[in-house]
C-alpha cells in the first residue's frame, strides 16, 4: 500500500479520531511520520486511541489542551471540527497549515483527479461519474465525502488510476496544494451557516476546489447558477459549461427532450431513469465529464438506462397502500428539500425536521404547491411551525421524532399520495447521521 514520500512535515497534529482521523493517524504511523492525536472522548472508552497508544502514538483525550500544539508544524484536522475550535484558532496564530485528510490523499494520488462539490447533488453526481468511468472499463476509485475517506481509498490506487472524489466545504476550507485534474462544481446556495457562521466564508470554501488549478485543469460547471458563473469570469482554467435551461453547442445541454455534448446527441431524457429536474443538471454535469474522459455514448446510453440514483437522495422505498414512499434523508438543506418537493406533480405529506442550521424556512413553504400536509419532528420543529403560521399553512402537525412523524405521515395520507421523508435539516439532534436517519425511516415504512 501507498505511504507518504518526501513528506515536508517534522511533526503533525491528528485533531479528532472519527473515520478521516483514524485514516490519516493510519497513514501517518505507516509512512514514519511523527504525529501526536487529540481527540475528546476519554480515553477508557476510545478503541481507537487505545489502538494507536498500543503502537506508540503519543495520544491526548479527553479535553483539547493547547499543549498539543507544541513542536507541530502540521494539523491535520476532522472536518467536523469547526475553525473556531480553540485548537485551530491557537494554530492559525501560530501560523501551523490547517488540513482535512484529503490533503494526504493528494499527496499520493498518481493519475487522474476527478473533485466535485456543489451545495446539492455531489454523492448522485460522484456516484453516477464513477459508474460512467467504471462501465468505460477505467476502473475508478471512488473516494471522499462519499463515505470512504479519501487518504485509505488511495493507498490502493494503481498507476493512473482514475480518482473520483465527492468533497464538503468542510474539508475543501482546509487545503493546501490540493488541485484536481477535474473539478465539478454544481450549484452554490446558502448552507451550513451553522459551520461557516457567513455565506461569503461557504462560497470561498466551495471555491477552494479550483483555487489550485490552471490552464491545464478542466472545471466543469453550472451555467445556470449566477454565482458560480460569476466566480469563474477570472480564472485561469479550461472551463466546461452545462446547462438545462438553453441548448449549447459547447458543453452538456438540454433541448427539452434529450441530452447533447458539443452540439452531439446523446441519449433522449425518456431512457434516463433518474427523476427529476435537479437530477437532470448532476447527469449533464456527468455527462460532461464522462466526455472528457472520452467514454462513449454507448456506454452512456446504458448506464443512464439503469442508474437509479444513490441511498438516501429520493430513494424509492415501498408502495404501501397506494402511498409511495422516498427516503432522501441526505436533503439536509432546504434548496434540497425544495428540489425534491419539484421533482413530484401529485399530493405529497412530507416529513421535515431535525437540527436547525440556522436557515429562514419561509423559502421552504413557498413551494408547497403540491403539498397536502406536513410533519415536524425534531429540534427545528418550533422553526418550521413559526413559518408555517406566517404563510397560512393550516396543513402542520408536530411530534417529537422520526418514528412517530412517519406513522403521522401514513395516517394523513390517502391513496395516491407521496410520502416524503425530505428533513431540510441536519440529522445531529437524533441521530448521528443522515444515513442512520434514513435507515430508521425505511424500518419505521416497513413495520407500518
Amino acid at each position: 500500500m501507498k505511504t507518504l514520500r518526501d513528506f515536508p512535515y517534522n511533526k503533525v497534529l491528528v485533531l479528532g479520531l472519527a473515520k478521516s482521523g483514524e485514516a490519516a493517524a493510519q497513514l501517518l504511523y505507516d509512512s514514519d511520520v511523527p504525529f501526536i492525536i487529540n481527540d475528546q472522548q476519554p480515553f477508557d472508552q476510545n478503541e481507537k486511541a487505545q489502538y494507536f497508544n498500543r503502537l506508540g502514538v503519543e495520544t491526548v483525550t479527553g479535553h483539547h489542551p493547547l499543549e498539543v500544539l507544541e513542536g507541530v508544524d502540521l494539523v491535520v484536522k476532522n472536518p467536523g471540527i469547526p475553525h473556531h475550535h480553540n485548537i485551530i484558532q491557537e494554530a492559525e496564530k501560530l501560523n501551523v497549515p490547517i488540513v482535512t485528510e484529503v490533503e494526504l490523499a493528494y499527496e499520493m494520488i498518481d493519475g487522474p483527479l476527478i473533485a466535485i462539490t456543489g451545495t446539492n447533488g455531489k454523492t448522485t453526481t460522484t456516484t453516477l461519474i464513477y459508474e460512467l468511468l467504471k462501465e468505460a472499463g477505467q476502473e475508478p476509485l471512488l473516494a471522499g465525502n462519499i463515505g470512504q475517506v479519501a487518504s485509505e481509498v488511495v493507498r490502493k490506487q494503481k498507476d493512473q488510476q482514475p480518482v473520483v472524489m465527492e468533497l464538503s466545504s468542510f474539508q475543501l476550507k482546509a487545503i493546501q496544494n490540493f488541485k484536481p485534474d477535474v473539478s465539478v462544481l454544481l450549484n452554490i446556495t446558502e448552507a451550513h451557516l451553522d459551520y461557516h457562521k457567513s455565506r461569503e466564508d461557504y462560497v470561498s470554501s466551495k471555491l477552494n476546489i479550483i483555487k489550485r488549478q490552471t490552464n491545464e485543469d478542466l472545471v466543469v460547471y453550472n451555467g445556470d447558477d449566477s454565482t458560480v458563473t460569476e466566480q469563474l469570469d477570472d480564472r485561469a482554467v479550461q472551463k466546461m459549461a452545462f446547462t438545462i435551461n438553453h441548448f449549447s453547442r459547447r458543453g452538456a445541454s438540454f433541448d427539452g427532450q434529450s441530452i447533447y455534448f458539443n452540439n452531439e446527441w446523446v441519449i433522449n431524457c425518456e431512457n434516463v431513469v433518474l427523476p427529476g429536474m435537479h437530477n437532470l443538471e448532476n447527469v449533464l454535469a456527468s455527462v460532461a465529464v464522462a466526455k472528457h474522459f472520452s467514454v462513449k455514448n454507448e456506454v452512456i446510453q446504458t448506464v443512464l438506462s439503469r442508474f437509479i440514483g444513490v441511498k438516501h437522495r429520493l430513494q424509492f422505498v415501498e408502495n404501501k397502500k397506494g402511498r409511495l414512499f422516498y427516503n432522501d434523508s441526505k436533503a439536509t438543506n432546504i434548496l434540497a428539500t425544495t428540489k425534491a418537493l419539484q421533482s413530484f406533480n401529485r399530493p405529497i405529506v412530507l416529513i421535515v425536521g431535525g437540527l436547525d442550521r440556522g436557515n429562514d424556512f419561509d423559502e421552504l413553504f413557498k413551494q408547497f404547491s403540491h403539498v397536502r400536509s406536513c410533519v415536524a419532528y425534531g429540534e427545528a420543529s418550533e422553526k418550521i411551525k413559526q413559518a408555517a403560521e406566517r404563510h397560512q399553512f393550516d396543513g402542520l402537525c408536530v411530534v417529537d421524532n422520526l418514528e412517530h412523524a412517519t406513522q403521522k405521515a401514513y395516517e394523513q395520507s390517502i391513496e395516491g399520495d407521496i410520502i416524503l421523508l425530505s428533513p431540510a435539516c441536519a440529522s445531529w439532534d437524533q441521530f448521528k447521521s443522515f444515513e442512520d436517519r434514513g435507515d430508521m425511516f425505511i424500518e419505521v415504512v416497513h413495520k407500518l
